[in-house]
């Protein structure tokens, strides 16, 4: 079973910059793919796959704009979801009662906005995470703490919201391992009169009433 840790990034943390300058070229990396790919499907050329756009990327200044394994994340990404379009369109001429409305084709990320950053094992330094139990991820010149173990770890993702960016680490966990393990947990009862409200077995945690 995949887990995540997250870890709220602001304006005031000392990675902010080169983040915020990185979702920055994500989303130009998006866009330039992503015209491509629409320009060949208007003129009846068809999608080009995940391979082929890579090999047409790599010499683009967007492309370099970002470690490489980066952008394949990016291009892998915007081919899922161009997957998704057929897939969609699929279930919509054999019952468009599902759907408020025909699925459109993937769109342009904002010209000012943001996209999100994946870094997979290959761009989270193995050394750095063996000595010091952080995540060290490439051309971020931060190292990020987590709870979890080295042999755990799947990839990090950078999410942007409105005013921040989240730090998503997934992990593996077994499903024993998640069984056994009593040492933190919380638990939220629903309430009528209340949102919820919110108890933990951690250790100077106090009750919530929301």
């Amino acid at each position: 079973m995949q887990l995540v840790e997250q870890r709220v990034i602001k304006k005031s943390h000392p990675a902010w910059v080169g983040i915020d300058a990185m979702s920055f070229a994500s989303k130009n990396l998006w866009n330039a793919a992503n015209y491509c790919i629409r320009q060949s499907f208007i003129y009846g050329h068809g999608v080009p796959d995940y391979n082929s756009m890579d090999k047409l990327m790599q010499p683009s200044q967007e492309y370099k704009a970002l470690p490489a394994k980066v952008s394949q994340q990016i291009l892998k990404l915007l081919d899922k979801s161009w997957k998704g379009y057929f897939r969609a369109i699929g279930q919509y001429k054999l019952d468009s009662t599902n759907f408020t409305g025909k699925p459109k084709i993937p769109g342009y990320k904002p010209k000012d906005g943001r996209c999100v950053l994946i870094f997979t094992e290959q761009s989270t330094s193995k050394k750095v995470f063996k000595n010091s139990g952080q995540i060290k991820l490439s051309s971020i010149d931060y190292n990020f703490d987590t709870q979890i173990k080295q042999p755990q770890y799947c990839q990090s993702r950078i999410v942007p919201k409105l005013d921040h960016y989240v730090l998503e680490i997934v992990y593996e966990v077994s499903d024993h391992e998640l069984s056994q393990s009593t040492e933190r947990i919380a638990a939220i009862d629903l309430g009528i009169n209340n949102l919820m409200a919110v108890t933990s077995n951690v250790p100077g945690f106090k009750p919530v009433l929301v």
